[in-house]
C-alpha cells in the first residue's frame, strides 16, 4: 500500500507568495560560509543540513490523498488508485498520470469526505476525467452525490458541464464497506459542520485510515466494539490537526481538532504513524514545522511510545 499527498491545506488553496520565497532565499543566504560553496559535496551537505521549512515547502493546494494497492489487478493490465477527496491536489495528480508512461490502464475510485468547495473544487481540472479511456468512480455516503458534483460545474460557477468529460464516469452511494481488488473500504461519520466522512482502507497486510475535517471529541476516544474495530492498531492515520489548542478552545464546534488532540487520541488507539494534516492556509511553513515539534514534544512529554508524528506535505508517499 503506497500513500501519497497531492494537496495537504484546508479551506482553501494558500500559494507562497514572492515576499515568502524571498524570505527563504534570504535566511538560507544568511546561512552559508566560505567553507559551503568550496565544491558540490559541501554544497549538497549545505542544503541538507537545512531545516525542512526553509528549504522546501508543505504545499499549497487543497486536500487531496492517494492509495495504491499491491494487488492481483496489475496483473491484468489495470492499476486501481484509490483517491480521497478532489480538492486542487488532484490536479496535480492528473498532470503526473499525464506524465507516467504505463502501460497499465488506471481505473481511478475517488472517495468524498464531504462536499465542502476545498474538497471538490479540483475536480474540474483533473485531466485523465477527459480522457474516453479512463475509468472514474465516485463514492459517497450522500445519495445526491451526482447532483452535487455536477451542480458545481454549471453556469455561473464553471462554464464546462460535467458532461464534457469524456472519460466512463459512475456514480456510488455507499450503505456499508465495499470491496476493491482485495481491499476493503469502510467508512465513518465524523463531527463537522454538515458531516465528514472518514475511510479506511484495509488490505489484509496493512490499514490505513483518511480522516479530514474531524473535530474529535470524546465518543471517539471511548474504548467500545465500533470504535475499536474502526481505529486501533492502525498502521496509518490522516487526520485533521488545523488548530493549535488555543485556537481549538476558541473555534468549538467549526469542524477541526488540535494537534495535541490529535496526538491524544493516536496514542488512546495505539496509532502506529499518524500524519498532521488540513493546514491551515494562514500558516507557513515556518510555523507548520514548529507545531509538528510541538506534536513530538508533547509526544515525548507524555511519555507515549510507539507512535510516529508526520507532517503532511505534498509530493511525498509513505509506503506501508
Amino acid at each position: 500500500m503506497r500513500v501519497r499527498f497531492w494537496g495537504v491545506r484546508g479551506s482553501l488553496p494558500s500559494p507562497l507568495l514572492s515576499s515568502q520565497v524571498k524570505s527563504k532565499v534570504s535566511a538560507i543566504i544568511e546561512r552559508l560560509t566560505p567553507e559551503d560553496l568550496k565544491g558540490p559535496e559541501s554544497r549538497e551537505r549545505f542544503l541538507a543540513g537545512l531545516p525542512p521549512w526553509l528549504f522546501g515547502t508543505v504545499g499549497s493546494n487543497s486536500p487531496c490523498v492517494t492509495v495504491r494497492l499491491e494487488n492481483s489487478a496489475k496483473a491484468a493490465g489495470l492499476e486501481e488508485i484509490l483517491v480521497f477527496d478532489a480538492g486542487s491536489g488532484i490536479r496535480e495528480l492528473g498532470i503526473a498520470m499525464t506524465k507516467t508512461k504505463t502501460k497499465r490502464k488506471p481505473l481511478y475510485h475517488i472517495f468524498f469526505s464531504h462536499f465542502h468547495w476545498d474538497h471538490i473544487m479540483g475536480i474540474p481540472f483533473f485531466s485523465p476525467a477527459y480522457d474516453p479511456s479512463v475509468k472514474l468512480s465516485f463514492y459517497s455516503p450522500e445519495q445526491a452525490l451526482e447532483a452535487i458534483l455536477q451542480g458545481q460545474m454549471t453556469p455561473p460557477y464553471f462554464p464546462v458541464p460535467m458532461e464534457t468529460m469524456a472519460c466512463r464516469k459512475s456514480f456510488n452511494t455507499l450503505t456499508g464497506p465495499i470491496e476493491i481488488n482485495g481491499a476493503s473500504i469502510s467508512f465513518r461519520k465524523m463531527s463537522h459542520p454538515g458531516d465528514s466522512y472518514s475511510y479506511k482502507v484495509d488490505d489484509g497486510r496493512h490499514t490505513f485510515i483518511y480522516s479530514t475535517d474531524t473535530e474529535l471529541s470524546a465518543s471517539d476516544f471511548l474504548k467500545n466494539e465500533e470504535n475499536t474495530a474502526y481505529f486501533s492498531g492502525v498502521d496509518l492515520l490522516v487526520v485533521d490537526s488545523q488548530y493549535t489548542l488555543g485556537e481549538a478552545i476558541e473555534k468549538y464546534n467549526w469542524g477541526h481538532s488540535a494537534f495535541s488532540l490529535a496526538v491524544d487520541f493516536a496514542a488512546n488507539w495505539n496509532i502506529k504513524h499518524m500524519v498532521l494534516f488540513h493546514h491551515d492556509p494562514a500558516y507557513d511553513d515556518h510555523k507548520l514545522f514548529n507545531i509538528l515539534q510541538s506534536a513530538r514534544w508533547y509526544t515525548d512529554r507524555l511519555n507515549i511510545k510507539g507512535v510516529t508524528i508526520s507532517l503532511a506535505t505534498e509530493d511525498t508517499e509513505i509506503v506501508l
